[in-house]
C-alpha cells in the first residue's frame, strides 16, 4: 500500500487559551468519534468556573478532522453549563454541519409540564368514575336488548331486513368452522377430568367409577360451559371485529342511510345462527369429552 493511501488517526485534542480577559478560546483537533478516548468537559468547566470576568467562550476548529455524535454530545454538555452561567457562547468557529445539528437539538426545548405525569387518583373519584362508567355500560346493554328484541318481534311478523344468504354462512361459521376447537378443548377436558378422578378414586378403590363421573360433569356442566367459553372468544371476537370494522368504513351509515336497521341486517342473524348452533355445540362437546375418558 502506497504512503498515500494510508489513513492517519489523530487522537482527539483539547486546549484552551484566554485570547482577552473576557473570552476563553477552546480549540479542538483531532479526530472526535465516539469510538475515540475523547477529552472530558471538566477542563472546561473547570476553566469557566475559575475564570474571572468571562463573558464569553468561542471555538477553533481548523484543525478538527472527522467528527459524529461523540463531538456534538461534548459541545451540548458545555453549552448547558454556559447556560447556568450566563456565558455567551460564540458558534461561529464550528464547523457548519455541526452548528446545524446543536439548532436542531434546541430549538425546541420541552417545556415545562408537557409531560403527562402519572398521579395517583383518589379512592372516592376512582369509585366515583367507576360507577358512572357501570351506569353507562348497563344503559347500553339495556338498549342493545332493547332493540335485539324488536328485531326478533320483526323477525316473527316476516318484517326483518337481512339476507337468508347470509345465515347460512353465519352457521357454517358458528358451527362447522368451530369443531376443530370444541374438539380439542372438551376432549382436552374429559380427560383432565378422567385422570383427576382416576387418582382420587384409586384412594378408595372406586376407580370403576371414573366413567360416570366425567359423563356426568360434562353433561350437566363442562360441556356447556366450555362450549360458551369457545364461542364468546372465538367467534364473539370474529363477530365484534367484523362490525368494528364496518363501523370504522361507515358501512353501518349507509345501512341507516338507505333505510335498513344494522340491527336487522348485521345482528339478528348472528344471534339466529348462534341460538341454533349452540345447543348443537353442546352436544358435540359432551360426546368429545366423554371419549376423552
Amino acid at each position: 500500500m502506497d504512503e498515500s493511501e494510508k489513513t492517519t488517526h489523530t487522537t482527539a485534542g483539547l486546549s484552551m487559551t484566554t485570547p482577552s480577559a473576557d473570552t476563553l478560546l477552546v480549540t479542538l483537533s483531532g479526530e472526535w468519534k465516539i469510538t475515540e478516548a475523547l477529552p472530558s468537559t471538566s477542563d472546561v468547566q473547570n476553566s469557566l468556573e475559575s475564570a474571572k470576568g468571562l463573558r464569553r467562550i468561542s471555538f477553533d476548529t481548523k484543525d478538527l478532522g472527522g467528527w459524529d455524535s461523540g463531538l456534538l454530545t461534548f459541545l451540548i454538555k458545555i453549552f448547558e453549563v454556559c447556560s447556568k452561567a450566563k456565558i455567551e457562547v460564540v458558534k461561529d468557529g464550528l464547523p457548519e454541519g455541526v452548528r446545524r445539528l446543536i439548532d436542531l437539538a434546541t430549538a425546541v426545548p420541552e417545556r415545562a409540564g408537557a409531560r403527562k405525569e402519572a398521579k395517583k387518583e383518589a379512592f372516592f373519584s376512582m369509585v366515583g368514575g367507576k360507577a358512572v362508567a357501570f351506569y353507562r355500560s348497563f344503559l347500553e346493554i339495556l338498549a342493545f336488548l332493547g332493540e335485539s328484541s324488536l328485531a326478533f318481534t320483526r323477525l316473527l311478523r316476516g318484517k326483518a331486513a337481512f339476507r337468508p344468504s347470509d345465515l347460512w354462512l353465519l352457521l357454517q361459521e358458528c358451527g362447522g368452522q368451530a369443531l376443530p376447537i370444541v374438539s380439542l378443548i372438551t376432549l382436552l377436558v374429559g380427560l383432565i377430568l378422567a385422570f383427576v378422578g382416576a387418582i382420587q378414586l384409586k384412594l378408595f378403590g372406586a376407580q370403576v367409577y371414573v366413567a360416570d363421573i366425567v359423563a356426568i360433569a360434562m353433561v350437566r356442566v363442562m360441556g356447556a360451559i366450555m362450549t360458551g367459553i369457545i364461542m364468546a372468544g372465538r367467534t364473539g371476537a370474529a363477530f365484534a371485529a367484523q362490525i368494528g370494522t364496518m363501523q370504522v368504513n361507515e358501512e353501518i351509515d349507509a345501512l341507516e342511510t338507505m333505510g335498513i336497521s344494522p340491527v336487522d341486517f348485521l345482528v339478528l342473524p348472528r344471534m339466529i345462527a348462534l341460538i341454533i348452533m349452540m345447543p348443537l355445540l353442546c352436544l358435540y362437546a359432551d360426546l368429545m369429552g366423554i371419549v376423552g375418558d
